[in-house]
Order: structure tokens, then sequence, then C-alpha cells
């Protein structure tokens, strides 16, 4: 399936929403928005993904309208409407011989585009030290990994080197390693937290909270140092559907946010709704406004030393 990717000219609902979402963070006194988990991609794999999202394929198994389907420059300056000023272009390889040149593209992406952190990746292969050694040497400034669609585990041999040179430069690597929304034997907080035992300064940020395994990747956050987790669509009415987050673990959500161990993420641009409703959905926490200021833009602003 071949999907066209139409410019999208902001309706007057679009620019009140933007004004609601920057409204949000000048309230918190904050300068902006710090969203660790965006992704921009080459753009034949970035139609890909979409037809994916569009056909509901296995990894989704539910209808998953894209929000934000401009062209890659309308995307960029739709987040800087939004008030996000630090974001990343999180890619992810998926077989062999991706890596090298997904870094390459995400790298050149980052070095033309103000406010984005230079993202990159790495797969089980013989280059996966490599290919990290390589992207940390250009720039790169986080990693992202996805062991469901990858389907592989994280405990290889062929990563063991890459992790260890992660770890002693401390550069965060994003891992969706929950099972949501569909699980594989090597998701979950068993597998990762293996990789955690064996390289306890690992600064991993679990996407989307860990789900639906909430509770074992608050406690990875809990017991390594730099081991963290992103919102990534959680709380949203959409993933509450799919995995609603346990009310009785939110005291401990709030003491790692405060802690400088959540990060703001959102899923832009393949998101189902606006992205004010993420916004929203962490506020109606109740968790407080030194909570927000933390997860939305004080902990990555210690992360990334903006």
């Amino acid at each position: 399936m071949r999907v066209t990717v139409k410019s999208q000219k902001p309706s007057v609902c679009d620019v009140r929403h933007h004004r609601t979402v920057t409204a949000f963070a000048t309230a918190l006194g904050l300068p902006g928005l710090a969203d660790v988990h965006t992704h921009f991609l080459p753009e034949r794999m970035q139609r890909r993904v979409w037809a994916h999202f569009d056909e509901a394929g296995p990894l989704i198994g539910r209808k998953w309208p894209i929000h934000y389907r401009g062209t890659e420059a309308e995307r960029v300056a739709t987040l800087g409407e939004l008030g996000v000023r630090v974001f990343t272009a999180l890619a992810y390889a998926h077989r062999p011989g991706m890596a090298a040149d997904l870094n390459t593209w995400t790298l050149d992406f980052a070095a033309r585009t103000p406010g984005c952190l230079p993202s990159a990746t790495f797969f089980p292969e013989p280059s996966a030290a490599r290919d990290v050694r390589t992207a940390l040497e250009r720039g790169a400034r986080i990693f992202k990994l996805h062991l469901q669609v990858g389907g592989f585990d994280p405990r290889a041999p062929e990563l063991d080197e890459a992790w260890g040179i992660l770890a002693d430069t401390g550069t965060p690597v994003v891992v969706h390693a929950g099972s949501g929304p569909v699980p594989h034997r090597f998701t979950g907080p068993g597998p990762i937290g293996e990789v955690l035992r064996r390289h306890p300064r690992l600064a991993m940020i679990a996407a989307h909270l860990g789900a639906p395994e909430y509770e074992g990747f608050l406690q990875l956050a809990e017991r390594h140092e730099r081991a963290g987790l992103d919102t990534t669509m959680a709380f949203t009415s959409f993933f509450e559907d799919m995995a609603p987050f346990p009310r009785d673990l939110l005291p401990r959500l709030r003491d790692l946010g405060l802690a400088g161990k959540v990060l703001l993420g959102s899923d832009f641009p393949s998101i189902p709704y606006p992205y004010a409703h993420q916004l929203d959905a962490l506020a109606a926490l109740g968790l407080g406004d030194a909570w927000l200021r933390a997860v939305c833009w004080q902990n990555a602003a210690r992360l990334f030393d903006l």
C-alpha cells in the first residue's frame, strides 16, 4: 500500500491547539517542552511506517489514525508552534545492515534541524559496537532500540560491547522493551533487566513507561542509578483502553519524576490525537506542578545539559 503524504495547512482549530500547548509550558514557567520520544525518518521508511498504522497491522491491532501526517518541514514547524524546543529523530533498525545508513540520515537531519538531539540506533550484529562508536563520534546524544519490532534479545552477545560503550559514556538509550501493544518473547522487564544488571550504569529509558509491565519497569528505574522512563502515550484515553496504568503506582511515579527519572515523550507525529492530549493526561494525574516541570523540561535539561 502506498501512502501519499499531503501538505497540511494548519486550520483555525490547529492554531488554537498550538496556543493551548504553549500556554501549558508558559503557565509552568518553562521555556518550552523537551520531548525525548519523537520520530523523523527517511521519507520511504516513513511512508512504510504510516502504511503499517493505516492497515492496523499485527503489532498494532486497532485503528490508529495519524494526526500529524504533513511533510517533514511541516512536522518540524508544528513542533515549533507547539513550543517543543528539544526533540529527537528516533529511528530503529529491524534487521541487520540498516543501522549505519539510518544513523547517517538521522544525524544529518539533526545537523540541519535546530532543536533536534542527534539520534542513532544499532542492532545485534557484528558491527553494533562500531555503529555506536561512529554515531557517538558524529555527535549522537540519544539512541533508540525497539525489541518488539526488531524481534531480538537485548542480551545478545553482539550487543554487549555496545551496551558497555553507552554505559561508560552515559549516553541515554530509549528502549521499547514493554510488551504493549503485542508481547514478544524478549519484551518485558526481565531481558532488559539482565542487561542493566550487567551494565548497571546504563542510561536506559523505558519507552511508554514500560507498558503494560509498569511496575516491573518502575522497579528497574528505582534500582538502577541511570535508568528511567518516558511518558510516551501513557495515560491518554487511547492508551488507557489498551494498558491502564495502576493508580496505586502513582506515588512511585511521582517520586521518580522528581528524582529526574521520568521524561516527556509523545511518539509525535504518529499519534492518533492532538499533542495537547498527552499533556492534559499528565496534568490530570494531580502529581503537582513541580512534577510536571521536571518531566516536561527540567529532567531532560539536566540529562542533556541543555
